[in-house]
């Protein structure tokens, strides 16, 4: 069974060796779509991705291509994006007030925690840049 995608119409903006930048404008459609949750386009109304550039395909500038990705790829990118780190806000919080720290200082502390998660999300974005494949059509 073929995986269902996610997909949108860009406009390649820059071109290297190795990667396209394309810019993706969300269109209407975006708001009515069932996997408005998973892709993230419906929040925001232009995007850049920058993907590596397919070898068997030649591309200019203001080119129009379609650019698709797994659904199952959304889910991961929302759940790396949103859910995490929610959920370790939520854990240092309610430790910390277990703990007996004041509200404001349990607040601070679960801000504080997300930090290291994000530090280790950068340092970890080119494997994760791997993981997240598009493909240009």
């Amino acid at each position: 069974m073929k995986e269902e995608t996610i997909s949108h119409e860009g406009i390649v903006t820059k071109i290297t060796d190795d990667e396209l930048e394309i810019k993706i404008l969300a269109q209407s459609a975006c708001a009515a779509c069932h996997a408005k949750s998973a892709c993230g386009m419906g929040e925001q109304a232009e995007k850049t991705l920058t993907v590596p550039r397919p070898k068997d395909k030649e591309f200019s500038l203001l080119q129009k291509v379609n650019v698709k990705m797994a659904i199952g790829q959304g889910n991961k990118a929302a759940v790396l994006a949103y859910l995490v780190p929610i959920l370790l806000l939520l854990a240092v919080l309610f430790v910390c007030l277990g703990l007996g720290l004041n509200d404001g200082l349990s607040a601070l502390l679960g801000i504080v925690a997300l930090i290291p998660y994000y530090i280790i999300l950068y340092l970890r974005r080119d494997k994760l840049k791997k993981q997240f494949s598009y493909i240009i059509e």
